[in-house]
């Protein structure tokens, strides 16, 4: 345990946001909050690798060195997305899925 909390729940709550951040980005239209949604994602999954390494193996760090790694992409995902979203919205003046047509053909 790991104050006093078992893994049973921190893997709940870890699913419980994994499966927060696929309903978001699957039920919005806006591209902000698509990437919230993916960034929850990755959260839950650096959430797992550090859990279960604690508990696998406690003297490594692994599991650490896995979630730094997934921090570091999705901080370039982030910064990469987001300059996108700035160009589409100067060129489209919106940020709706559905009124974006310049990336189709």
């Amino acid at each position: 345990m790991i104050l006093g909390v078992s893994i049973y729940e921190i893997l709940t709550v870890s699913t419980l946001v994994f499966f927060i951040g696929v309903y978001g980005f699957v039920t919005r239209k806006n591209l902000i909050a698509m990437l919230m949604s993916v960034e929850l994602i990755l959260n839950s999954a650096a959430l797992n690798f550090v859990v279960i390494n604690k508990y696998l193996f406690p003297g490594n760090l692994e599991g650490a060195i896995f979630s730094i790694f997934i921090i570091a992409v999705a901080a370039a995902e982030t910064a990469l997305a987001l300059a996108i979203i700035i160009n589409l919205y100067r060129r489209v003046m919106s940020l709706n899925t559905d009124e974006l047509e310049t990336m189709k053909y």
